[in-house]
């Protein structure tokens, strides 16, 4: 193989295989698509600690999906290459929150959608899976069970602080109950009227009641 050759390889000629104008175009919407799937990510977040860092990778997902599809689908030859590098891959960070899965998925799907050519299904379909999942998620906390954990001297506190728990939410059921001499220990399930939680306080202040934690399902603690 000589100089010529070199440029006369079949490599140089896959340069011109995508213009630059649908490079561009391409990267461009789909930064847009993975910023507008990071603001949903940010705004519908209910988890302990919010990291920024997922936030930026379901942007450059997006846009690094995009590349890759804009590489398979000029060339099938690279499809094949491409699906045997990808299948040496392991990705080994946990992933906490069952919802951060949908928010992965959907930055994929928007880059392949968007490589691909589908430019109104990308757009449409993202802003629909935002809207309801901004109205599905950020539904009001009241409306989420809780676990009331109390800490009682006797049978007649306990008594008492189910009958408070009951006249001041709208559900109330105890799951597990626990009793150890000098202290009883119950785990309710309730349901709150509103957002207010200040009958916790007043729970923990009543005679024989130890110590009273309102804890949400999704490891947040309100008092």
């Amino acid at each position: 193989m000589n100089f010529n050759d070199i440029f006369k390889s079949s490599f140089l000629e896959n340069i011109s295989s995508v213009t630059l104008l649908d490079m561009l175009l391409a990267i461009v919407l789909a930064f847009g698509i993975g910023l507008f799937i990071f603001l949903v990510y940010k705004k519908t977040y209910t988890g302990v600690m919010y990291s920024s860092s997922f936030g930026v990778t379901l942007v450059a997902l997006t846009m690094i999906t995009t590349v890759v599809i804009l590489a398979v689908t000029s060339n099938v030859v690279l499809s094949l290459g491409m699906v045997g590098a990808l299948s040496i891959v392991r990705f080994r960070t946990a992933i906490k929150e069952p919802l951060d899965i949908a928010f992965l998925f959907w930055s994929i799907a928007a880059g392949i959608v968007l490589a691909a050519g589908m430019i109104p299904l990308a757009v449409i379909g993202s802003v629909v899976i935002g809207v309801i999942l901004l109205v599905f998620v950020n539904k009001k906390s009241h409306v989420n069970p809780y676990i009331v954990v109390i800490r009682c001297a006797d049978h007649a506190s306990e008594t008492a602080a189910k009958e408070y728990l009951i006249k001041n939410t709208l559900r109330a059921v105890t799951k597990t109950k626990s009793a150890q001499k000098g202290m009883i220990e119950l785990n309710m399930e309730i349901r709150l009227k509103d957002d207010n939680t200040d009958f916790i306080n007043e729970l923990a202040e009543m005679k024989g009641v130890e110590s009273a934690v309102l804890v949400s399902y999704n490891g947040d603690y309100m008092n």
